[in-house]
């Protein structure tokens, strides 16, 4: 019986974490006279009644979705935009952010524990403190208003070093050992050794690295003037007002690569944080 009651717990979590998820399914397929039906009031403050919403729509078209891809250009232009944002930041979080988490995890120098902590400070940081000084240096840089504003500051996180050093730490220190009486180096031990045993702190690092940088707001809202540049995450809000399904369309287009970058990398997340629990 308790186990009955757990289980319906779960459940109905279950189903209020999905339902934005279907929300904006539904929003697709909906035609355009019933989704202004149902959402019209949130747009008129004199409407007399409240929005609603339907589980499956009445009559289901796909003018929306064909609506977005045939006739509205722009939004190629800012998926292009929020790639070239979130995966350059996440190839430079690996390249720059792995060597570093080694060095952390498995090497010894004065002032490791300092230098990390203040990586963990720096961490814990929200955008909103390092806002002004980002600015003033990408301004001294003439970096402002151009992709790399944005990238840079990405791909120097600290939150991927945390995560990658915390699975290095993992790996037996028998290994190693074993690794540096053959003779190998620490370049070598890093490649043939670290990247593979540590690859499910790595990846769960990565695909947190890039859900951040894909729907970062802040960052693109305070760094790039020019709308040109903008990423998908200042283009959904323009598109609302002007029609509905184009609107529901977008934003399901642009939920999907974060779900299945999250739906591909949920085992190494699991693993990850299983690896960096478990220290020997």
């Amino acid at each position: 019986m308790r186990r009955a009651a757990v289980l319906a717990v779960l459940l109905v979590l279950a189903l209020l974490v999905w339902w934005p998820l279907w929300f904006i399914l539904m929003g697709v397929f909906l035609p355009a006279d019933e989704l202004n039906l149902l959402l019209g009031p949130i747009f008129d403050a004199a409407a007399e009644r409240y929005a609603a919403w339907t589980l499956l729509p009445s009559w289901p078209t796909l003018q929306p979705l064909a609506e977005l891809l045939l006739d509205t250009p722009e939004f190629f232009i800012v998926f292009w935009n929020s790639c070239a944002l979130a995966f350059p930041q996440v190839l430079g979080q690996f390249l720059v952010g792995a060597p570093a988490a080694w060095a952390f995890a498995r090497l010894r120098f004065p002032g490791r524990r300092a230098l990390f902590a203040l990586y963990v400070v720096l961490m814990l940081l929200p955008f909103q403190v390092t806002m002004v000084p980002s600015y003033l240096v990408l301004d001294a840089l003439g970096l402002m208003d151009t992709r790399w504003a944005v990238i840079l500051p990405g791909v120097f996180s600290t939150y991927p070093v945390f995560i990658m050093a915390r699975g290095f730490e993992a790996i037996p220190a028998s290994v190693v050992e074993a690794a540096e009486l053959d003779g190998a180096g620490q370049w070598e031990i890093f490649l043939r050794l670290g990247l593979p045993m540590g690859l499910p702190s790595i990846i769960s690092a990565l695909v947190l690295g890039f859900l951040d940088a894909w729907g970062a707001v802040e960052q693109p809202m305070t760094f790039l003037e020019t709308p040109a540049l903008w990423p998908l995450t200042l283009y959904l809000p323009e598109v609302v007002e002007e029609n509905l399904g184009v609107s529901m369309a977008a934003g399901f287009l642009a939920l999907m690569p974060a779900l299945l970058i999250f739906l591909f990398g949920q085992r190494y997340l699991e693993q990850g944080i299983l690896q960096g629990a478990v220290k020997e």
